[in-house]
């Protein structure tokens, strides 16, 4: 199937003379170089493929172009070479008026610092984008009272912005782009702004919603921790480009270089990986018949903590027709949360990574 969002080889400079610049970076010119002649490259040779339903997580530190990314992916930026596409449809190819009607319909986007109208309701501005497409105000007001209480804000809905704290005011945001059943959400940085345990909430809230929601969302952050826990699939940026695409275990287990691999030494993997990740794939089709609790595949690093504690052997992984995919010794558990930093084990079928704490 088709992705519901693609970029091909996408480039984004601003300054004199782009198309000239965008052919020197294909020439091996660096973003450096291009600085020097006053021109600035944000998005360099940047192709991803989104699909539908899944959290597509951009992240990488200030300046590597991952905003600018986001940009261009409704139409609000024209990429100076390269495709966007959005259920098949080259935005580059929409006139004006198409890419407001797509962008009032199909695509919302949260910003990281709420953007609410201090003049109106709550239920006003969660209702906002409805009042644009020009939706009756009972259909509006029915539609905003729906999200606000998808969002924990039922009984808010006659406050005022400012009477709300941060974590409640972002929810409005989020309640505003869930408001207009948009296909495609565009987060910008949109929990950055808030104080860490609300910002753990609001995690909570957007990955309790995706359940039902199952929207298709891409989520740009700089915090790895964040990506690692919301992202389906994470692409990490650096200076333009797109470094890294993966699931937040490849990204930890087979960083593609250095400086992924910086990224990835403070993260507590027992949060992240699962038993996919650190299973022993070499096994007989016998290793579950004692009766005893299983894993799936999916199930997380400290479950699987858990469950090796209660048993007398490996844990046994199943697949989802009750066949043995892996075991899980305990001493590979032990492995993973050894103390000592550095050690060498092997997991992932066979691949050499490095356990930590």
């Amino acid at each position: 199937m088709s992705p519901r969002l693609e970029t091909e080889h996408l480039y984004k400079v601003f300054g004199r003379r782009t198309d000239d610049s965008v052919e020197r970076l294909r020439q091996g010119a660096d973003r450096e170089e291009l600085r020097a002649d006053g021109t600035t490259a944000a998005v360099i040779d940047a192709s991803v493929r989104v699909e539908a339903g899944e959290i597509f997580v951009v992240m990488g530190l200030s300046g590597s172009g991952k905003s600018t990314l986001l940009r261009t992916l409704n139409g609000l930026l024209e990429p100076t070479a390269g495709r966007v596409r959005f259920d098949g449809q080259d935005l580059g190819e929409l006139t004006d008026r198409e890419l407001r009607e797509l962008r009032s319909k199909k695509i919302s986007m949260v910003f990281q610092h709420f953007a609410l109208f201090p003049h109106r309701s709550v239920r006003d501005n969660a209702a906002y984008g409805l009042a644009v497409q020009g939706v009756p105000r009972a259909e509006r007001d029915r539609r905003a009272g729906e999200a606000l209480a998808l969002c924990g804000l039922a009984g808010w809905e006659d406050s005022w912005p400012d009477e709300l704290s941060g974590g409640m005011q972002q929810r409005v945001g989020l309640a505003r782009a869930l408001a207009t059943d948009a296909d495609l959400l565009l987060m910008d940085e949109s929990f950055s702004a808030l104080d860490p345990l609300i910002r753990r909430d609001m995690q909570d809230q957007l990955l309790e919603l995706q359940k039902t929601l199952k929207k298709t969302i891409v989520f740009i952050t700089h915090d790895l921790n964040e990506a690692m826990r919301l992202g389906d699939r994470i692409a990490v940026m650096r200076d333009g480009r797109i470094v890294q695409t993966g699931t937040a275990e490849d990204i930890l287990l087979r960083p593609a270089d250095d400086y992924v691999a910086s990224f990835t030494q403070d993260v507590d993997r027992s949060r992240v990986l699962t038993a996919a990740a650190v299973m022993d794939t070499d096994v007989q089709g016998d290793e579950a018949d004692c009766g005893c609790a299983t894993a799936a595949p999916g199930t997380p690093f400290t479950e699987l903590c858990a469950l090796s504690a209660r048993l007398p052997h490996p844990v046994a992984v199943l697949d989802a027709n009750d066949g043995v995919v892996g075991v899980v010794p305990r001493q590979r558990l032990v492995g993973f949360l050894a103390e000592e930093a550095g050690e060498p084990l092997e997991c992932d079928g066979g691949r050499k990574v490095t356990a930590r704490a």
